[in-house]
């Protein structure tokens, strides 16, 4: 809690006016696919430095020097006084918040779009700002009484392709990945030293959660004007999975083969998704190259000589962790390139190579 500093690099909580900073510790993190980006902070303070302001549901910005990381409300607030101690710790999440903790205002059973979804569900909610990228997104989706509002979103986006996410500033976006963006920097770890930029590298390859081989069976319910069908059968498989692993899933309520094929497509490349994870932490919380923040959604090029990798990643989460005395380090979370969402994405031409070698290109599927 002290006055403005020019400090680019420094985590800052603006709430009613006022900048906090000094942070004892912090955490700040941001996930495209996990709702509710959460932050926190601690300090210790003296014992009548808590301004009236600083109370929970208050707005706040998280800025990191004066760009704005994460827009959303105060959730807790934990104060500790004991012998020698009163710390102070602060914590909340951004916009998604209130969608993930409330029902949808919605009180009768309903078809809806994902443009009616966004304005019954979300839009009186307090979420003003919303821009929809996804085109054609005309598929209905059945919202119960009693479904959040995020579950309601959600389930809008899955049907038709999508997802949603909120930007720092507190836009409220639908749409997808941008696989045709210039990777933003070179992450490299060579064994002699030379040129490394990590403080540590991990990847994860998970077998577990994948499949070579996914099949839909479904059956489309008849209406006054079209016949039920009951034989709707899909299937893909990935090649790259090792041995037989297969995986039926039957849809009770499957539109046509169309839909089969999207649901069978989306499970193959979520389970592929999960296989494979890169884990990288370095020092600050800004790109080296341009001086911007780590963001969710950008392109990162991997070259690992322990690892085999020399490819493009996607950057699917980051936390800013760090703190008085701590220094500054972003954990980086990365993804194969063109696997998330891809038939919303335009994938470059660029193909990596390594262990993973289809990153960088969409797996075609028979």
């Amino acid at each position: 809690m002290a006055s403005q500093t020019d400090d680019t690099d420094r985590i800052t909580v603006r709430l009613a006016g006022r900048e906090h900073r000094d942070w004892t510790t912090y955490r700040i993190d941001s996930h495209l696919i996990t709702p509710a980006d959460a932050w926190q902070v601690t300090l210790g303070i003296p014992a009548d430095a808590l301004p009236d302001t600083v109370k929970p549901w208050a707005a706040v910005d998280v800025c990191l020097g004066q760009d704005v990381v994460l827009t959303g409300r105060i959730d807790r607030i934990e104060r500790e006084v004991a012998k020698g101690t009163n710390a102070l710790a602060i914590s909340g999440r951004d916009g998604a918040a209130v969608m993930v903790d409330c029902s949808a205002p919605i009180f009768t059973r309903r078809k809806a779009t994902l443009t009616e979804v966004v304005d019954l569900a979300v839009r009186p909610l307090g979420v003003s700002q919303v821009r929809v990228e996804a085109t054609g997104a005309k598929e209905k989706v059945e919202i119960e009484p009693g479904m959040t509002a995020w579950d309601a979103l959600a389930q809008a986006c899955e049907a038709n392709g999508c997802w949603a996410w909120f930007e720092p500033d507190g836009t409220l976006v639908v749409g997808g990945p941008d696989y045709t963006a210039a990777p933003v920097a070179t992450l490299v770890m060579r064994q002699s030293g030379q040129g490394n930029n990590v403080l540590s590298l991990a990847v994860t390859e998970d077998v577990s959660g994948r499949y070579s081989e996914v099949t839909v069976l479904g059956q489309a319910h008849g209406t006054e004007t079209t016949d039920g069908q009951h034989n709707i059968k899909h299937q893909e498989t990935d090649a790259d999975v090792p041995g037989y692993r297969p995986l039926i899933l039957v849809a009770g309520d499957c539109d046509g083969a169309a839909e089969a094929k999207r649901r069978a497509q989306k499970t193959l490349m979520d389970s592929r998704l999960e296989g494979f994870t890169i884990t990288a932490r370095v020092r600050g919380h800004r790109v080296s190259e341009s001086g911007k923040p780590w963001t969710p959604g950008q392109r990162i090029q991997v070259v690992s000589e322990p690892h085999g990798l020399d490819a493009t990643y996607f950057l699917m989460a980051r936390t800013f962790l760090g703190g008085r005395d701590k220094g500054s380090i972003t954990e980086l979370t990365l993804k194969e390139d063109g696997v998330w969402l891809p038939e919303l994405a335009k994938i470059s031409g660029g193909k990596g190579k390594g262990k993973a070698a289809s990153a960088g290109k969409v797996v075609e599927l028979s």
